[in-house]
């Protein structure tokens, strides 16, 4: 069990600092693209009318 632990002397390894700021960086994406609505278009389209063929 002694060779699992990652604090060590008040420090941690690099290997789990590293998958920890990974982690804070997909939530902060997560939390960014959560807060981002759906793009608006700049002008408005001009509406188009279908025509069916009546057969």
């Amino acid at each position: 069990m002694l060779g699992r632990l990652s604090v060590h002397r008040g420090r941690i390894s690099p290997r789990y600092a590293r998958g920890f700021a990974a982690a804070v960086v997909a939530v902060a994406a997560l939390i960014t693209a959560a807060n981002t609505g759906p793009a608006r278009a700049t002008e408005p389209l001009p509406a188009q009318h279908v025509i069916q063929d009546p057969r």
